[in-house]
């Protein structure tokens, strides 16, 4: 049974940062790949960032490049989204997602189907 427990979300300031993090109850953490995703009232769950088991290869969606960073300490069994100049427009929820049989030291790209999801914290900016 895998379970993700996310934390660290809030209410910041437009401009702010935020940093999340996703705790695995799962056995052998450093074999899976992990990701983050997040989705606004109404609007489908969107890609944010993956990062590949070693934490050596990272992927991130367009949106959130050069202002969010995704990271993991595999002796912790946790994974990091690093949030800076957060901006109105960036969506509520967020959730932690895990990664089955991901071939290589490779994150994946948002073609990839989930395995398993965390519950969702929430992040809301005021402008």
């Amino acid at each position: 049974q895998v379970q993700l427990v996310e934390s660290g979300g809030g209410l910041v300031q437009a401009g702010g940062s935020l940093r999340l993090s996703c705790a695995a109850s799962i056995r052998t953490f450093s074999n899976y790949a992990m990701g983050w995703f997040r989705q606004a009232p109404g609007k489908e769950r969107e890609f944010v960032a993956t990062i590949s088991w070693s934490g050596g290869s990272t992927y991130y969606t367009d949106s959130v490049k050069g202002r969010f960073i995704i990271s993991r300490d595999n002796a912790k069994k946790t994974v990091y989204l690093q949030m800076n100049n957060l901006k109105p427009m960036d969506p509520d929820v967020y959730y932690c997602a895990t990664y089955v049989g991901i071939v290589g030291d490779s994150a994946p790209n948002p073609s990839y189907n989930v395995n398993y999801w965390g519950q969702g914290t929430q992040v809301t900016v005021s402008s």
